[in-house]
């Protein structure tokens, strides 16, 4: 049972299930008032924490099924992409963000998008997007697709979901958020609402290097790490 794709489908709707099911409707607002905060954290992360062990688990016990044949072109999505994705994670947990669990008082203080925040006002929920869509292509087997894409729906639909409650929530203070900033990377910027020369200046070198070591760490023990080389096939 342990080893098919009828167990990691069954894992990846219990993920998608457990974290929209619940935080994005008011059962949410039931249970925190029922158990306080803080139990209702402590419980959802227990949860969160063992869906998605099931899911690694079960989508490594998954049978090898190809959909399509790997080129070596594909491997370049996750190359290209993936700097993007550490640089979106290291300024996204090291930023300050109204979207982050207890940091919703920045927005009274009307300061306005800093660093990684000009590029997408979601960062860590974009950041694991894109790891887990520049994943799909070079794979191509049925369990890839299931376990990355659950991942990206999660993320990529998760940063929506975010952005909608935060504006039923926090009225014209998020307004003004989202008139400086946009979900989607780059596209504040591209529309001219945000300035690159600023972000790249209040991201600094710093969080540059750490996400060059990352990086450069992950090419060279992904192989190790993972049992596949990151690198296109000879």
């Amino acid at each position: 049972m342990t080893g098919n794709f009828g167990w990691l489908a069954l894992a990846a709707a219990f993920l998608l299930a457990s974290h929209f099911g619940v935080s994005s409707t008011g059962l949410r607002t039931a249970l925190v008032r029922r158990i306080g905060e803080r139990a209702y954290t402590g419980v959802y992360s227990i949860v969160a924490l063992g869906a998605m062990v099931w899911l690694v688990r079960a989508y490594a016990a998954a049978p090898y099924e190809p959909v399509w044949f790997p080129s070596a072109w594909m491997w370049i999505f996750p190359l290209v992409l993936m700097p993007l994705a550490f640089l979106l994670l290291v300024g996204g947990v090291s930023t300050p963000n109204p979207t982050a669990v207890g940091q919703g008082a920045l927005l009274e203080k009307e300061l306005g998008p800093r660093g990684v925040l000009r590029i997408t006002r979601n960062p860590v929920m974009w950041a694991i997007g894109l790891w887990a869509v520049s994943h799909m292509i070079p794979n191509g087997d049925w369990a890839s697709l299931l376990f990355f894409g659950t991942l990206a729906v999660l993320a990529l639909l998760g940063s929506v979901l975010i952005d909608s409650k935060n504006a039923v929530r926090k009225g014209l203070a998020w307004e003004r958020w989202t008139e400086l900033s946009s979900n989607v990377p780059f596209a504040a910027i591209v529309q001219g609402r945000q300035n690159l020369a600023a972000t790249v200046r209040e991201i600094g070198w710093i969080r540059l290097i750490v996400t060059l070591a990352l990086y450069a760490g992950l090419l060279h023990g992904h192989a190790w790490l993972f049992g596949v080389s990151p690198l296109p096939p000879v």
